[in-house]
């Protein structure tokens, strides 16, 4: 409890799952090489410009040590760095990162155990966060054999009705505290001071209600259709509109052409109205909190649910693998997590109020 109110640790048998029924069960990351994250970019670098573009494969290393290590053999500052995501240690990723070319002749040199430079390339601009369509998924899952099938059959099923879109636990990692913290954070009691790690609680705790609300529109049966008052989302196009007649465009987020968002709350964006803004408050009553806390933030709109492609499974000896594709800034723990009816990555180590204060907001970012 944090004053009082309901306990903001992340729980996944708190959230509502879409699948029903029991799981292939399993067990995760045994091995690096279980869980792999390729990044699939925006856009190919041209192989002309005055950006050096860089893709690397890293095993045991956050991108953030990367970069550092990278920084000081190099000898690039952070600023000149571009890069479109951030990627976890626990797994083998592979991901682009931008510099100036003049540094091409000392990039050559760098070296790193568990990092393998797979492209030295060109672009005329520099690789921003968000640069990214989306990353590929191939996990191992062992200790379930016999279960490939039923694992078809689920991810067959979301790639139909589409993936609850919730924050996974990494995002609140840390024994699931980072929503607490972040709390702190906004009423002026934490006592991080690093500002990227500040901002990184605070969007645990905008994360935190966020899945309040898709839980919600799972129990009250509304997950795969649309509220008055909903801002939805085009997913061809992007586009965002008010829905104000549910009942008449209810039928295209049936058919997965449009999908309700949440809000994540800040100053530039407004909360939902009518029967979707009512269930918005609830999922903030719940826990205690109200849209006036988020001020120190932009605020955005997510998807409530996105949809998983390129979808397959294959046969282990002791289990299975499963590969999908999934949009930027989604979890395949959330994926996982409907397969395996299993708390998926829900285990990690406790962090006090010092060792938080000593990391940035790479150590702290989400895998997917």
């Amino acid at each position: 409890m944090v004053g009082g109110i309901v306990s903001l640790v992340f729980d996944w048998s708190a959230l509502r799952a879409l699948t029903e029924g029991a799981g292939t069960g399993g067990t995760l990351r045994q091995e690096p090489g279980d869980f792999r994250v390729d990044e699939v970019p925006l856009y190919e670098p041209s192989g002309d410009g005055e950006h050096l573009y860089l893709q690397f494969e890293k095993t045991g290393h956050t991108t953030a040590h990367v970069l550092r290590e990278l920084g000081a053999q190099v000898g690039v500052r952070d600023r000149e760095v571009g890069v479109a995501g951030l990627k976890d240690r626990h797994a083998v990723t592979t991901q682009w990162i931008s510099l100036p070319q003049r540094y091409e002749a000392r990039v050559q040199h760098f070296a790193l155990g568990g990092v393998r430079v797979l492209q030295l390339t060109r672009h005329p601009n520099k690789l921003g966060m968000g640069h990214l369509r989306a990353n590929r998924f191939s996990v191992r899952v062992r200790d379930a054999a016999g279960h490939a099938a039923q694992a078809g059959q689920t991810l067959e099923e979301l790639a139909r009705a589409g993936v609850p879109n919730y924050f996974g636990p990494q995002r609140f990692g840390l024994g699931g505290l980072n929503a607490e913290e972040g709390l702190r954070v906004v009423r002026g009691e934490s006592r991080v001071r690093d500002p990227r790690v500040r901002r990184f609680l605070t969007t645990a705790l905008q994360s935190v209600v966020f899945n309040g609300f898709v839980n919600l529109r799972l129990e009250r049966g509304v997950f795969t259709g649309l509220l008055a008052g909903d801002m939805a989302k085009k997913h061809d196009t992007g586009g965002v509109f008010l829905v104000e007649d549910a009942e008449q465009e209810s039928p295209r987020a049936g058919r997965g052409e449009v999908s309700a968002t949440g809000t994540l709350f800040g100053k530039k964006v407004k909360p939902l109205t009518l029967d979707a803004g009512a269930l918005e408050q609830q999922a903030l009553s719940a826990l205690g909190l109200s849209a006036d806390l988020f001020s120190s933030r932009k605020g955005d709109r997510r998807l409530t649910r996105v949809f998983p492609e390129q979808v397959s499974v294959t046969p282990e000896d002791d289990g299975f693998t499963v590969s999908f594709t999934l949009p930027r800034g989604s979890f395949a723990t959330s994926v996982l997590r409907e397969i395996m009816k299993t708390d998926v990555d829900a285990a990690s180590p406790l962090l006090t109020d010092d060792e938080a204060g000593s990391l940035d907001a790479g150590d702290l970012e989400a895998a997917e």
